[in-house]
């Protein structure tokens, strides 16, 4: 059996749009050690692939971390099979709270060396040694403290459209870069309390572990991330303390939360937190776009880019030999991220 996908992206985008089954999207993680990741990643593949699931799954020695929308027709079965491997029992699933069945259009199963690169050497501190983990109610009345320091240990393109009033929002690009810059920004309150969150989790996990190693005394993390916050609050009745959207590393790309907007367009400055790709294939870079300048700029980031989309895909591949996706970064760095900083000083 063939263990991959081979059909390409836009045929796989117009079957899951055209599809009429109803798909439950969650996300789940663990840490735990799986001695063959690619025996256990071709056996997922294959159970998962029988049940028309779609999604994303990073498999590592040590442990699993997965997004994947599952049809509701064969979530019993789905959820049966996990949860009886004794790798699994007993891990929780984070349900999504906007989801119209969409989220994904293919079935990916990757082996990696970790199942988020944080650039740590796990062997230099002790990873299982985490933070305290505190319920949406906990989280609440933390933050009702003026001394506790709440951080946010998503990308800045994550918490710039939704997050936790107050919190400690690092200009970083990956999860690698974030870890040192919040020691660094951290380093005068190591006897404070520290509340840390993620969408789901799995990123607090690593990051309260190495604050701890730190010399941090009395470190917290958000159990679930915001996805599993959105949840409990709903059930409980509870105030949203996270404004604005939730990021999502799916097609969905954010999951509104509150009526707050609190990003504004990259290129125009309006009221926006609608995140797009680039409508140029050798870009497709990630950014915020009102309706306005996307028809003005043809679903494009930067002129260059508008040029470029509009020549014939043949004239667009000779370019592509010659050009990388850093280019297009570098504008955007350098022009619409400083702009998008003036524009926020003061908003939240």
């Amino acid at each position: 059996m063939l263990l991959q996908n081979r059909v390409n992206k836009k045929e796989l985008k117009k079957r899951i749009q055209e599809e009429t089954i109803k798909r439950i999207t969650v996300s789940f993680y663990r840490y735990v050690i799986i001695d063959n990741p690619q025996e256990l990643r071709d056996s997922l593949f294959e159970q998962w692939n029988a049940l028309k699931i779609l999604g994303r799954i990073y498999l590592a020695h040590e442990g699993i971390n997965a997004q994947m929308c599952v049809p509701e027709e064969n979530w019993e079965v789905f959820s049966y099979n996990l949860h009886h491997n004794p790798l699994f029992a007993g891990i929780p699933f984070k349900i999504a709270i906007e989801d119209d069945g969409k989220s994904f259009y293919k079935l990916t199963v990757k082996v990696r060396p970790k199942i988020v690169a944080d650039g740590l050497d796990d062997n230099a501190f002790d990873v299982t040694n985490v933070g305290n983990h505190l319920t949406a109610k906990e989280f609440n009345d933390a933050m009702e403290n003026p001394e506790t320091i709440i951080v946010d240990m998503r990308n800045h393109y994550e918490s710039e459209v939704g997050k936790f009033v107050g919190a400690i929002t690092p200009d970083a690009d990956t999860f690698r870069e974030e870890l040192p810059m919040v020691i660094e920004e951290l380093k005068d309150k190591k006897d404070k309390k520290i509340i840390m969150y993620c969408t789901g989790g799995v990123r607090c996990e690593k990051a309260s572990a190495y604050l701890k190693h730190h010399g941090f005394k009395d470190v917290n993390q958000l159990h679930g991330g915001v996805i599993d916050y959105v949840r409990q609050i709903k059930a409980e009745g509870l105030e949203s303390k996270f404004i604005g959207k939730n990021f999502v590393f799916d097609e969905r790309v954010g999951e509104r939360i509150t009526d707050d907007v609190i990003a504004q367009c990259h290129q125009c400055g309006a009221a926006c937190d609608n995140h797009v790709n680039c409508a140029n294939d050798d870009c497709h870079l990630l950014f915020i776009q009102c309706d306005a300048c996307a028809e003005k700029m043809k679903g494009c980031c930067t002129p260059e880019c508008v040029h470029i989309a509009s020549l014939p895909v043949e004239e667009q591949r000779a370019i592509r030999k010659g050009r990388k996706k850093e280019d297009c970064l570098s504008v955007y760095k350098s022009r619409l991220r400083p702009n998008l900083k003036e524009l926020l000083k003061g908003k939240v």
